[in-house]
């Protein structure tokens, strides 16, 4: 069955960095566009970045624009998220999943998703 697995998440200070990567399997992975998506405490999950198959196509929310980049390798089945100069307002669970479309609000094409990776931004 489809199967994410998100890595990548630690407590970092406020401009720091980190770099989170997400294995899926069971899916075709090439024709799926997908995205990275966060729930912070008391929210929704929302949208952040979404990648076209291809990945010549990407959207960035706009509370990310700038400082997040998210890619892909179609060799590997993998999608990552380079986040730089975090914020605190960054702190969430984030995972990764397929996406409808690539643009706001894009809901992701399957209703599960894996466990997730907590990201921490504090001093």
């Amino acid at each position: 069955q489809v199967q994410f697995v998100e890595s990548g998440g630690g407590l970092v200070q406020p401009g720091g960095s980190l770099r989170l990567s997400c294995a899926a399997s069971g899916l075709i992975f090439s024709i799926y566009s997908m995205g990275w998506y966060r729930q912070a405490p008391g929210k929704q999950r929302e949208l952040v970045a979404a990648i076209t198959g291809g990945g010549n196509t990407n959207y960035y929310a706009d509370s990310v624009k700038g400082r997040f980049t998210i890619s892909r390798d179609n060799a590997k089945n993998t999608v990552n998220l380079q986040m730089n100069s975090l914020k605190p307002e960054d702190t969430a669970v984030y995972y990764c999943n397929t996406a409808k479309t690539v643009g706001a609000n894009a809901a992701p094409v399957f209703s599960f998703w894996g466990q997730g990776t907590q990201v921490t931004v504090s001093s």
